[in-house]
């Protein structure tokens, strides 16, 4: 052997060199894969809210505040009213077309549930919990 050439040593110290940089890469690589991932789950769950928040219906105009209302007026609100007298408990807006024996298709729900909003805002109803209603306690 002449001095120029790699002894055994030297070489194992060498593959081993480049074995920790491979597998050095190799979790570089796994971390970016895992952060790629993320970001595609994340970018679906925006597009998931950019079409839910589509879909929501526009808003109408604000009710007056007070509890004296002509809201109080209209059948419907009085129908809703008297469901709620008779429920004795929390309803949702399901359970008021239900009772009210009204198509169960996702228009006729939204549409109780929207004048079911207005009367909390009114403070005739409150809503404990997001989409459950009960009267108001005076």
């Amino acid at each position: 052997m002449t001095g120029e050439e790699p002894t055994l040593g030297a070489v194992l110290v060498r593959l081993e060199e480049r074995e920790w940089e491979i597998t050095a890469q190799a979790e570089q690589i796994a971390q970016l894969t895992a952060l790629l991932d993320e970001l595609g789950r994340a970018v679906e769950e925006v597009r998931i809210t950019r079409k839910t928040l589509l879909e929501l219906p526009e808003p109408g105009p604000p009710m007056p505040l007070s509890a004296g209302s002509e809201l109080l007026d209209k059948a419907a609100y009085q129908e809703i009213l008297a469901v709620f007298a008779d429920a004795g408990g929390p309803l949702r807006a399901r359970g008021v077309c239900e009772t009210m024996d009204l198509n169960l298709a996702p228009n006729t729900v939204n549409n109780v549930r929207i004048k079911l909003k207005r009367l909390a805002v009114q403070g005739i109803l409150t809503e404990p919990e997001p989409g459950l209603f009960t009267l108001s306690r005076p």
